[in-house]
């Protein structure tokens, strides 16, 4: 998501300098809110199996404190390269395994979670590369608008950058919530022969977990316990509103990888021609 800290570059201390003190990047405040970040993603992962309104509360908090370290970064002018890998590991990560649950949610689309997890990791990592490689280590948000508008406006632009991002991951996070709440997405895993189906929230159409499963943790049992434990109307509404920004923000994916891919193809060709590459053999063919 958008933040300042992808900023290169560290500000120092004028006082600390003429003290002949080093700086504690780590204890940066920016960098302590991203620390924080890391701490509610792990807590929304432990509850993501079987409590969605927890695990939604502590992601939600996690993606909004992304904004708010970049902001920390610029006032404090605390921008740091740590701080922006930082940053941006922690939204692949948590991103990463969000689509890997739903990838079990939704075993049936399955491919599109992989797809997407895949899109975002090159994507990113090749941008990221190609920015230190090619732009003399500038920060990958720094775009040139000759090369792409689009990609120029998403970096640029922070209110862009952090509307996309938030709802992108709104979008996956309406879609968690279905995978408890819709029986249309995600039907109950046996259905009895006196009540084939439920729609009703919180009464699922078959027996506890615990009275068919040997392990609470099973696939099967999970999937049960999952069931029809919340109303489906508000992340339906947010999985609507959210789709088409979340299909603009892969296609900015899907341009950051071109883009990238190009930028480093012409590093190469420049790098071959300065080393002289491909070499004359005087006529003679290599064996």
């Amino acid at each position: 998501m958008a933040n300042g800290n992808r900023a290169a570059g560290t500000a120092s201390n004028p006082q600390d300098k003429e003290e002949g003190r080093d700086e504690n990047i780590f204890l940066f405040y920016p960098n302590l809110i991203g620390a924080s970040r890391v701490v509610l993603a792990f807590g929304s992962l432990y509850y993501m199996p079987l409590h969605p309104r927890t695990c939604t509360l502590l992601y939600s908090i996690s993606c909004l404190l992304d904004a708010l370290d970049g902001y920390a970064a610029r006032y404090f002018e605390q921008s740091t390269k740590f701080g922006a890998v930082l940053d941006m590991v922690t939204d692949r990560c948590t991103t990463t395994c969000l689509m890997v649950f739903l990838a079990s949610a939704f075993p049936r689309f399955s491919i599109v979670f992989q797809a997407l997890i895949s899109l975002d990791l090159a994507s990113h990592y090749m941008h990221m590369y190609a920015t230190l490689s090619m732009g003399n280590g500038e920060s990958h948000k720094k775009v040139d608008p000759s090369r792409n508008k689009l990609m120029y406006i998403y970096y640029s632009n922070q209110k862009v950058l952090f509307t996309l991002c938030l709802m992108n991951e709104l979008f996956f996070i309406a879609l968690y919530l279905l995978s408890f709440s819709s029986p249309i997405l995600s039907p109950t895993l046996l259905k009895s022969p006196e009540s084939p189906a439920s729609l009703v929230t919180g009464t699922p159409a078959t027996p506890e977990p615990s009275v068919m499963f040997a392990s609470p943790w099973s696939a099967g049992a999970m999937e049960m316990a999952r069931a029809n434990k919340m109303d489906s109307g508000l992340p339906w509404v947010c999985l609507c509103v959210s789709l088409p920004f979340m299909g603009l923000k892969q296609l900015i994916n899907v341009l950051q990888l071109v883009m990238a891919s190009k930028w480093l193809a012409e590093g190469d060709v420049a790098e071959r021609k300065r080393k002289g590459l491909p070499r004359k053999k005087d006529g003679k063919k290599t064996q």
